[in-house]
This record gives C-alpha cells, sequence and structure tokens, in this order.
C-alpha cells in the first residue's frame, strides 16, 4: 500500500471520527438542553393569562403537562423533540375553532417558548413566553401536629367589600353585601367555565395557612374557593351532578374526597382547610375528607400558579350564586 493511499485512509478516518464526535456533541448539547426542561413552570404569556407546565420523561419519551387559564392540561404524549426543544399540539376546547401548537425550550439558561394559534382561514397569531422553574414538590407530608398557626385574621367584616376586590374589572360586578352575608348574584345557571361576572379576591396574599370559610349554594349551582389562587375547593351541593374530583370536599379534578359530607342545597355548609408545603388536608362540615395530600399542580381556573410565592384568597363570582360568611385565616408562623 503506498503512502498516498495510506494518508488518505487516514484522512478519512479522522473525518468520519470528527463528524462522529460533532454528531455525538450535538445529540448531548441536545440532550442536556432537554433535561433542563424537565419539572414544573409557572408561566408567563404577553397576554398575562395564567399558565402552567409540567414536562417529564417515560421510557425515554417527553409527556408534558400544560394548562392555559381554564383549559385541559393534557397530558401530552405525542411531543416532537428537536435540538432540546419540545413541540406539541394543546387540545381544543369545545367552543375553540382555534388550533394552538407549542414549541418550548431552553434559551441561554431561561425558558423559551411561543404559542401559535392558527384560525380556520390560515391565519396566525403569535405569543411568546418565558418560565419560572418550580421547586419540587417536598418528597414526605408535612407533620402537621408540628405546625404553629398564628392568630386567626377575619378576611370578611359582614359588613362590605373592604380587602376584597374584583379580579377582573372590566367584568359585571355580582357582589354584595347584606345582613353580615357576602353574596355573589348573577343570572347564570349553567356549569361552563367562566361568564361575563367578575371572581373577588382578597387584596392581601398568603403563604400557608388554616382557613375557615362558610357557602351556601343552591340545587345544581357551582363555585368555587381558590387556595392562594391556585387549588380549588369545589363549592356544590351534595346531590350535585358534580361529584367526586369535581364534587363536593374536592381539590377540584386533583384530589377526591374520601366521601361526599356534603348538605342538601339551600343549607349552609363549612370549610376548614389548610395547607401546608403543597399538602392539603379539607375538612367539610366537620368530617375529614382529604388527609395531608399532595397538590402536584394548579387546578383549572387557577390565576396564580407559582407554589413558591404568596397568593390571595380566591372566589368564583362568574359561575351561579352563591353566599359566604365567617372567613378567617390563621397563617403558619414559621421559626
Amino acid at each position: 500500500m503506498t503512502r498516498n493511499i495510506k494518508r488518505k485512509l487516514i484522512a478519512k478516518s479522522i473525518h468520519r471520527s470528527l463528524g462522529l464526535c460533532v454528531f455525538l456533541s450535538s445529540i448531548f448539547v441536545s440532550s442536556a438542553r432537554a433535561d433542563e426542561l424537565r419539572g414544573d413552570w409557572s408561566l408567563d404569556l404577553e397576554s398575562g393569562l395564567p399558565a402552567w407546565m409540567s414536562v417529564k420523561h417515560l421510557d425515554g419519551k417527553p409527556v408534558v403537562h400544560m394548562r392555559l387559564y381554564v383549559g385541559s392540561a393534557g397530558p401530552y404524549s405525542d411531543v416532537k423533540e428537536s435540538d432540546g426543544r419540545l413541540t406539541f399540539t394543546l387540545k381544543k376546547s369545545k367552543r375553540s375553532t382555534l388550533a394552538t401548537t407549542v414549541d418550548v425550550g431552553m434559551k441561554s439558561g431561561k425558558l423559551d417558548g411561543v404559542i401559535v394559534r392558527r384560525r380556520p382561514d390560515g391565519s396566525t397569531e403569535r405569543e411568546a413566553f418565558t418560565g419560572t422553574k418550580i421547586p419540587p414538590m417536598p418528597s414526605t407530608a408535612p407533620d402537621l401536629s408540628e405546625v404553629r398557626f398564628g392568630h386567626p385574621i377575619s378576611l370578611f367584616n359582614g359588613k362590605d367589600l373592604s380587602g376584597w376586590t374584583l379580579h377582573e374589572h372590566e367584568k359585571k360586578n355580582g357582589w354584595s353585601v347584606e345582613d353580615g352575608v357576602l353574596k355573589n348574584t348573577t343570572p347564570k345557571t349553567d356549569f361552563s367555565a367562566t361568564g361575563d361576572y367578575a371572581n373577588l379576591k382578597t387584596e392581601a396574599v398568603f403563604e400557608d395557612f388554616w382557613l375557615h370559610i362558610e357557602f351556601l349554594v343552591e340545587e345544581q349551582r357551582n363555585s368555587g374557593v381558590y387556595l392562594r389562587g391556585m387549588y380549588e375547593a369545589q363549592v356544590v351541593d351534595r346531590d350535585s351532578r358534580m361529584q367526586g374530583l369535581q364534587g363536593v370536599g374536592a381539590i377540584f379534578g386533583m384530589i377526591e374526597p374520601s366521601k361526599n359530607a356534603g348538605k342538601p342545597g339551600g343549607q349552609w355548609q363549612t370549610y376548614d382547610i389548610t395547607l401546608v408545603d403543597r399538602h392539603v388536608t379539607v375538612v367539610l362540615n366537620g368530617e375529614k375528607v382529604i388527609d395531608n395530600q399532595p397538590v402536584t399542580g394548579p387546578t383549572a381556573g387557577a390565576v396564580h400558579t407559582n407554589p413558591a410565592e404568596p397568593g390571595p384568597i380566591y372566589l368564583q363570582g362568574d359561575h351561579t350564586n352563591v353566599s359566604y360568611r365567617d372567613i378567617y385565616l390563621a397563617p403558619v408562623v414559621k421559626d
């Protein structure tokens, strides 16, 4: 074999090796970027719409949960992965005609995403978003016997809406105070996710706490109490069409109560709810129906999606008529 032939063979071998190194390097970089996406994210959309995302890998493939306000959270398993970025299509709501796709990845160590909404006529609109990584869920439930609570704070004075504010000032206000009762009055009778009337929230925000609140809802009517504006404790009557994960005593769509301890429509009911370290305990009408269970993400309709930050007590007003009274909160006292 001549020297020229040997040189050519050596050159080809080096070229192939370099190509393989570049290929493996690109795979490594892409994989590293994809790994950065793993976990839960509180999203910041240009529109301000509340949103949340969770990325996991099962059997080596990415699975994404993502919720835009009241929409479905998935899961989305038909996720395409390329160059460290994920692309998937959100499920359509019954009322939507838009085809919505999401492209998300990491850019300079920060979450970088875009939502593309395509109309039936082919036109599109794009909305960029960033996000904040949510700390992992605590590996164990808190020992509530060791948790200290401060003096209870009255959130409702029984006279007016002091300490409360509308969440959507552009919507109609159905909230009023009458005979020591906080009332929401709307013409709505269906169970659709949103409506023309405004939701109500505390001006103050809170971290972990014990909350006492009493509610009255008529038959086949519904509302909800959001802990930190994030986790909805369902408000319906005992015999509502909504049961189990959607029934009274539930953390809506996330944690099913151990039993239906509700009362018939038109009667006052009581919630005593403890939220500590993203674990919730629900006592409904004196009966414990959820015992120190983890809440893995914000429920549908949440207006706050980062559990590492404080949030308000938030009452649904865009649903049906509902009344509240005796609203108290005792914050957790930290050492």
